[in-house]
């Protein structure tokens, strides 16, 4: 099998040594698996991880993004692991592999972080529907089922009010899937939807929550519209972080809350806004006194 591909640190900017003062040291640098971007990248998910990595650098911390293409060996060592959105046969074969080997499995046994969206929010449930009808098993890792949505596919801006996480403001991202996902006891919602279909299940849900996994059907991508997303899913991997300058990121998110308010069409304006805050995340930038 190809073994996985390591995608090395961008260049140390300005305000990078000041930030590794206040960084507690590591024996060794935060890893985050970017898992089959090649089967599950439909959407840009896989940009969700150069976030999360970049937002370490900026504070001081030591990353490296690990990316596994479909066949690659998986490894249960990283601390946290990103799993996007895809079709449906892409999905299937997405959950065949991680269902084999299980490292997504171990990894969440000893305490790794999971950020799942959409496809990748259905494969860590118990179970979905693949392209030719029939249920598939997921891995079970959320207490959820996704099975085929009976009204118009979901598409179009969403707005989810947390629940799962109260510190956490209205998250905004755009959804496009036919699924609708329902929850078992083993399992919390991630907030309730404000604007969009979200989970489709009748409770006006919207993703799903189980301990350090994350699942929603936000796309953007969502960290790059949502940075207080993003530091709560690193918090769970190094602890509380200092705050960033997220002025950028947080006047994108102002713009796509106010359109879907407006219910306003999405279109390119909304993929150029993501495009420029995503190329702006991966500048330099200094933590906040």
């Amino acid at each position: 099998m190809p073994p996985a591909s390591t995608v090395p640190p961008d260049e140390p900017g300005p305000g990078l040594a000041e930030a590794a003062l206040r960084a507690p040291a590591r024996a060794s640098s935060v890893r985050v698996a970017l898992v089959y971007p090649d089967l599950l990248g439909t959407y840009g998910d896989s940009g969700n991880a150069v976030i999360l990595a970049q937002r370490l650098r900026w504070r001081g911390y030591p990353v490296e993004i690990v990316e596994i293409n479909a066949g690659g060996h998986v490894p249960d060592s990283c601390d946290l692991y990103v799993v996007g959105g895809g079709e449906d046969l892409p999905q299937s074969l997405a959950a065949s592999e991680l269902n084999a080997e299980r490292p997504l499995h171990r990894a969440v046994e000893r305490g790794a972080a999971v950020l799942a969206i959409c496809a990748g929010l259905q494969v860590l449930g118990r179970s979905f529907v693949g392209p030719d009808g029939v249920d598939r098993p997921g891995l079970g890792l959320l207490d959820c089922v996704s099975t085929r949505g009976t009204g118009p596919r979901a598409v179009g801006e969403l707005v989810v009010e947390p629940t799962a996480e109260a510190s956490l403001p209205l998250l905004s991202g755009y959804e496009n899937h036919g699924a609708t996902t329902s929850l078992g006891p083993g399992a919390q919602p991630a907030g309730r939807v404000r604007s969009g279909v979200g989970n489709g299940d009748g409770q006006h849900t919207e993703g799903v929550v189980a301990g350090h996994i994350w699942g929603t059907y936000l796309h953007g991508p969502a960290l790059a519209r949502n940075p207080a997303l993003a530091d709560l899913l690193l918090s769970w991997v190094v602890g509380p972080l200092p705050p960033l300058d997220d002025v950028e990121s947080n006047a994108l998110r102002t713009d796509r809350l106010r359109a879907a308010s407006a219910g306003a069409s999405a279109g390119a304006h909304r993929g150029a806004g993501w495009r420029r805050a995503f190329e702006r995340a991966r500048r330099p930038r200094q933590t906040l006194p």
